[in-house]
């Protein structure tokens, strides 16, 4: 399938929305203006303009979550085992009601396993991924809704866990990943001392995930990068937006802040972030050692992420294997 291509006719298009919005008191539709996102992501999305028949408007993000939705380069680069098409409008539907103003307003989904639709609406929120922002004060806006987020939500993980389909991180998740790892690196044309310094973390990596076990939990939103993060900040008060909760789990909140500080900060500006976060996430207290384990396992995650051949978006591209291993030694693996 074609990258943009629409995934759903006109009929049906208009037939699921119009069904979604009578669920929320909301009219039919009097017309549906549709067009390719911009916005990058693994699963096809369309920006829906509707002109309600009371006069109202709405703007809307239209996401197909079917895995065979996915064209051949996104189903290369999504592990299938993390995939459940069901996840993120649960997590709409049930869990962020309860995480406080920021993500997208959910519209509705709908589902039909048997004719293989999963399909999502929600708001369409305009502002700019946070990766095109260079202000350290929005940054710092983002950490501190993130740390607040993750306060909200740990109080009742898991029903949280059971209504919204939620990964788990536990041992075995962790080891699945250093596994992966190590299977990517000793493919054939991969350089033999990149499965040599993969092997050498495998070997200290209990450590790490007994490290990563002990720390408290919460919801996650599993890939809190700045590319999956729109800030809304022409208004009284800045927006922090996450989108794409389709890996959404329960874990350790220091990953999704790990996500959000990796690439090249220098230590001063990662510190304002994290001190951001601190200042949100109430209750949570925690010694850098124990963010530098979150950042390491997000760097394990990244090595067995995909095979070789595939190239990371451009916000999510970075020298994983160096940081692995910088982070090994400093933790005194």
């Amino acid at each position: 399938m074609p990258v943009g291509a629409p995934t759903a006719s006109d009929a049906d298009l208009g037939a699921a929305i119009e069904a979604a919005l009578a669920e929320r008191g909301l009219g039919p539709p009097r017309e549906i203006r549709r067009r390719p996102s911009e916005y990058r992501t693994s699963f096809p999305l369309e920006e829906l303009d509707l002109a309600l028949e009371d006069g109202g408007e709405l703007c809307l993000i239209f996401k197909d979550l079917a895995w065979a939705a996915l064209d051949d380069v996104a189903r290369l680069a999504k592990p299938a085992f993390l995939h459940d098409s069901l996840r993120e409008p649960a997590v709409y539907a049930s869990v962020l009601p309860l995480a406080g103003p920021g993500p997208p307003r959910f519209f509705g989904a709908a589902i039909d396993p048997a004719a293989d639709r999963h399909w999502l609406f929600i708001e369409r929120v305009e502002g700019r991924e946070l990766y095109q922002v260079g202000e350290l004060n929005l940054w710092r806006a983002a950490a501190g809704w993130l740390g607040e987020m993750h306060s909200k939500l740990a109080g009742d993980l898991e029903r949280h866990v059971e209504r919204g389909r939620l990964i788990e991180y536990d041992e075995a998740y962790y080891r699945r990943w250093i596994e992966r790892a190590r299977e990517l690196a000793a493919m054939p044309g991969q350089p033999r001392s990149r499965a040599e310094e993969v092997a050498w973390i495998a070997k200290r990596y209990d450590r790490v995930v007994e490290g990563l076990r002990d720390l408290p939990r919460t919801v996650l939103h599993g890939e809190l990068y700045a590319s999956n993060l729109i800030v809304a900040d022409e208004q009284p008060e800045v927006r922090v937006c996450p989108v794409d909760w389709e890996l959404a789990a329960a874990g350790p909140g220091l990953v999704d802040l790990a996500a959000l500080v990796s690439g090249g900060w220098g230590e001063a500006e990662r510190e304002a972030i994290v001190s951001a976060y601190r200042a949100g996430a109430k209750g949570f207290d925690f010694s850098a050692d124990q963010l530098d384990l979150a950042r390491l396992h997000l760097a394990v995650q990244w090595l067995g992420w995909a095979p070789p051949s595939w190239t990371p978006p451009e916000g999510q591209r970075h020298d994983w294997l160096g940081e692995a291993l910088a982070l090994a030694e400093g933790l005194g693996l």
